[in-house]
């Protein structure tokens, strides 16, 4: 897979979503809430995979309608711009609720 590979940034999402996944698996909410170092590690994750949504070609993402395109960049800007006000239960929720329906979508179509 190269840097020109229509589906490295579909890849991106994946992997980085994965990861922000794995690192909440064996710990509560209290531990984002007292864990800086989590915190910035799952803002970062999170921002990656929209900055990655926001790099897949249009017709990569109207072939997907079910992934939620705007709002997955929607966080991704809400986190870089609003850095002083990020509120951790919605970064919470998402990563809990919107991210496993996010990697299996992924999975489908990127093959993994």
């Amino acid at each position: 897979m190269t840097q020109h590979d229509e589906t490295i940034r579909l890849h991106h999402m994946l992997i980085h979503a994965r990861e922000a996944i794995a690192l909440t698996k064996s710990r509560g909410e209290d531990a984002c809430r007292s864990d800086r170092v989590l915190q910035l590690a799952l803002v970062r994750l999170v921002e990656v995979i929209g900055e990655a949504a926001s790099r897949v070609p249009p017709e990569i993402a109207d072939e997907n309608p079910s992934i939620r395109w705007q709002e997955i960049r929607g966080m991704r800007n809400r986190l870089i711009h609003g850095y002083d006000k990020i509120d951790l239960d919605v970064l919470w929720d998402t990563i809990r609720d919107d991210l496993p329906p996010l990697v299996k979508a992924l999975e489908r179509i990127v093959g993994d």
